[in-house]
């Protein structure tokens, strides 16, 4: 398994364990920054055929198929102006 794909899979396990309030996040137990990097659910894309640095938004076409490789200079980002101000575009679909 490439790091970029277990990246993704425990980002999903902490999406889950959120969603039900297990684990880390049982109630009264999940800290401030681990709450906050769980809300940094943007996909910060570089582009394969132009190099372009696009985001993809939860609910966006290409959203649940986009795979972060940071290697690449891909990131997430927590909100659509900390992806502006990077120099990020948004998706168009």
């Amino acid at each position: 398994m490439s790091l970029a794909m277990a990246n993704q899979n425990l980002k999903f396990a902490g999406l889950v364990a959120a969603a039900f309030g297990i684990g880390a996040f049982a109630v009264g137990y999940a800290p401030k920054a681990i709450k906050a990097w769980m809300s940094c659910n943007i996909k910060g894309n570089v582009s394969y055929n132009s190099g372009m640095k696009i985001y993809h938004m939860p609910g966006q076409e290409d959203f649940a198929s986009t795979v972060i490789t940071p290697s690449r200079g891909e990131r997430w980002f927590c909100s659509e102006d900390e992806a502006r101000a990077a120099g990020w575009r948004r998706a168009s679909r």
